[in-house]
């Protein structure tokens, strides 16, 4: 007996399977605000809060050790410089690099990224 009150076992399905893609797409776009866009900033500038929140694979940990970094040795001159920090490669400024910016430093000039 596949049919009851005229609906078919398949029909059934599908009406399940819809709901089951809604349910994925809701969960997905939920999740959305958890990911952060990343946006422009002034790595000579900006706190540890706003690095690590700006850019992408930079948590509070290598945010704080960029602030340490650039209080000791002045600012940045290019975003590679970030790679003189522990644990940021090659991967995380290309991954930023539209979102780096540079102010001038003092003692020379900042270029921005190409």
């Amino acid at each position: 007996m596949s049919h009851v009150n005229g609906n078919s076992a398949a029909t059934t399905r599908s009406g399940s399977g819809h709901k089951a893609r809604w349910i994925v797409q809701a969960l997905i776009l939920s999740l959305l605000p958890a990911f952060s866009w990343a946006g422009p900033v002034d790595i000579n500038k900006a706190d540890a809060a706003t690095l690590a929140k700006e850019l992408n694979g930079i948590g509070m940990s290598r945010a704080q050790a960029i602030v340490a970094y650039r209080e000791k040795n002045g600012g940045f001159k290019s975003a590679e410089d970030l790679m003189k920090i522990k644990g940021i490669g090659a991967k995380v400024i290309e991954a930023n690099r539209a979102n780096i910016r540079l102010e001038r430093v003092p003692g020379g000039t900042a270029k921005q990224p190409d």
